[in-house]
């Protein structure tokens, strides 16, 4: 078994321990936010691939993928942080990986 496996049996473990289960409401709730992010990520990263090809044709492109990429990289790691953070919290997982009192 890898330490990955490992790692997650000892998180999946972890949260069944604290007697939380997620309900379909929440599920179906954490996949339209996934969906969500998912849908923004592309859509930056499409912007981000038509300024870097078009910078190749033109320079002056170059500073709006610089200016793009600055603005929306930080979106980006917030939105995953926000969601990896309401995950933990629907599954019982605190931010140590330790699984807190079942709500």
């Amino acid at each position: 078994m890898s330490d990955s496996d490992a790692g997650r049996q000892r998180k999946s473990r972890t949260a069944s321990d604290a007697g939380r289960s997620i309900s379909h409401d929440e599920l179906a709730q954490l996949q339209k936010k996934f969906s969500e992010i998912k849908h923004s990520i592309n859509n930056a990263l499409a912007v981000m691939m038509a300024l870097s090809e078009m910078s190749q044709r033109r320079p002056d492109y170059a500073e709006k993928l610089a200016t793009n990429v600055l603005t929306k990289a930080p979106q980006i790691v917030s939105s995953l942080q926000e969601f990896t953070q309401a995950l933990n919290e629907k599954a019982g997982i605190t931010p140590g990986g330790v699984a807190g009192p079942a709500r």
